[in-house]
């Protein structure tokens, strides 16, 4: 089993904020011990505490694997205490949106197995996204491993290559705050058409989760399930024909939207 490892040899996690937390509770949700988990976090939550993982205590020799998860602004300051696990048979995986695997490699030594990973919020449910890619030295093995571990809070897919991650951040690590906020102006436009608040706003979670869950489970593209609810010259036609507009319309506006979500990765990793 691909997690024997972990359980034999441990695993480090550098941080447990949101996303930390959503990981870990998928992994002993899937049967690996808090026994074999050690958490380095300054502000540990309730839930933490009470998990039964070593929290902020010595540390193993030669863990299987070190996941960082603290934010990139942090990441000068936390990743040298683990610098000693640098250039071994320890695998470095990152879910630190920016930071590059140039990066890692620096403070860590070349000789260092990382991998970095983009997840995303819905990892809480079990229904994240993740994209990874590796350095030189993460082998299948590694690559294996870590998907192991991240499918426990949803989809692993990997990339061509470190390239395409501020991409990848820009879509679907950043995503899931454009679907809320659409959840938000559906709502506003609701109440503008008349509806209370908290209809408008029932009506508004409610469509997007159903749509989204029905985009999940259906086979069709996601253009057949548009074209499927759209009659000709009825109400849903009459929206679409502001939305796909091919100059103001949605299409227009999210690519603006992840073109600066991308830049702004890209400015973070230099």
């Amino acid at each position: 089993m691909v997690l024997d490892q972990v359980k034999a040899r441990g695993l480090v996690l550098l941080g447990c904020g949101k996303m930390g937390s959503a990981m870990l509770q998928g992994w002993l949700a899937q049967g690996l011990p808090a026994a074999s988990v050690w958490v380095n976090d300054p502000h540990p939550s309730d839930w933490l505490a009470a998990q039964g993982v070593h929290l902020n205590a010595a540390l193993p020799d030669a863990p299987a694997i070190v996941l960082i998860a603290v934010k990139p602004q942090m990441m000068a300051a936390a990743l040298p205490t683990l610098a000693g696990y640098g250039g071994g048979a320890t695998l470095f995986l990152s879910i630190a949106a920016g930071t590059t695997i140039a990066t890692y490699e620096q403070m860590l030594g070349t000789g260092t197995p990382v991998i970095r990973a983009m997840p995303n919020t819905p990892a809480a449910v079990g229904r994240g996204m993740t994209a990874i890619t590796g350095n030189a030295l993460a082998t299948s093995a590694h690559l294996e491993l870590a998907e192991a571990l991240l499918a426990a809070v949803g989809q692993v897919v990997r990339l061509e290559g470190e390239h395409q991650m501020d991409a990848v951040t820009a879509v679907s690590g950043s995503g899931p705050a454009y679907v809320f906020h659409l959840i938000e102006a559906l709502a506003a436009a609701g109440e503008a058409e008349g509806l209370s608040g908290p209809l408008a706003m029932q009506l508004a979670r409610a469509t997007v989760t159903g749509a989204g869950e029905l985009a999940h489970r259906a086979p069709e593209s996601a253009s057949q399930l548009r074209i499927n609810v759209t009659s000709p010259g009825g109400t849903t036609a009459a929206a679409l024909a502001v939305l796909m507009d091919a100059d103001t319309g949605l299409t227009a506006l999210l690519r603006r939207a992840v073109k600066a979500a991308a830049d702004r990765g890209r400015e973070l990793g230099k």
